[in-house]
């Protein structure tokens, strides 16, 4: 949400916690075990779910900044499911990759 990133409550829709300190942009989560992962505009962040709390974060810098970025997690899959992921997950980036330099 333009730089924000925040969590609801799930029965009433209030706004639980909201971190303002994002890039702007398009944006992807991933909600990984005790870690939500977001990627905006060619940066990652990890985010404590509960709190919004900034764990670290990743410019990414030299990898791009203005396509979507596919999040995956193996984290506590079986072998076969990462492997599918990974596959899914590799020609999903490659996708990305031709699009971004035919633009």
């Amino acid at each position: 949400l333009n730089g924000y990133a925040a969590a609801l409550d799930r029965e009433t829709g209030e706004i639980v916690w909201s971190n303002d300190d994002l890039k702007s942009g398009f944006t992807t989560l991933l909600l990984d075990g005790d870690r939500l992962i977001v990627s905006t505009g060619g940066h990652i962040f990890a985010l404590d779910p509960l709190t919004g709390e900034r764990l670290w974060y990743q410019p990414m810098s030299g990898y791009g900044s203005s396509t979507s970025a596919a999040l995956l997690s193996v984290r506590g899959s079986s072998g076969q499911i990462n492997q599918h992921q990974a596959m899914q997950a590799r020609q999903a980036a490659a996708a990305a990759g031709t699009a971004a330099a035919g633009s």
